[in-house]
């Protein structure tokens, strides 16, 4: 996606608020679908989305299910990117990602966000 823009979401909800993890996933998807090099990062509770299945029953009224949302994000090319050290805290599976998932450290997001990306915060 050379030449476009970049924009990051980062979410830090999943089954605790689903309203919110459901939303971010939709703004994601109108930035990638919009050409933007785009970033969901799942931390705090949002780490748990990247565990197959957890997704599977969130169907928040007037959106699309959030296994939909995050599966044609990915499709699109978009990036998911995982808190380590979140994901540790709380004993996840690395064997049960979803596909398109990475388990990254802070310095890589800080990384994307240096040249003035901007980030939504859910």
């Amino acid at each position: 996606m050379a030449g476009t823009g970049k924009f990051c979401v980062a979410l830090s909800c999943s089954t605790d608020n689903t309203d919110k993890a459901t939303v971010a996933f939709v703004v994601a998807n109108a930035a990638v679908a919009s050409a933007q090099d785009t970033l969901v990062f799942l931390s705090i509770e949002g780490v748990r989305l990247s565990q197959k299945g957890v997704a599977d029953t969130i169907h928040e009224e007037g959106f699309a299910p959030l296994k939909e949302l995050m599966e044609n994000f990915v499709k699109a090319g978009g990036k998911v990117w995982v808190c380590s050290p979140c994901f540790k805290k709380r004993k996840l599976d690395e064997g049960a990602l979803i596909g398109g998932a990475t388990i990254v450290g802070g310095a890589k997001l800080v990384e994307f966000l240096s040249d003035g990306t901007p980030c939504l915060s859910y």
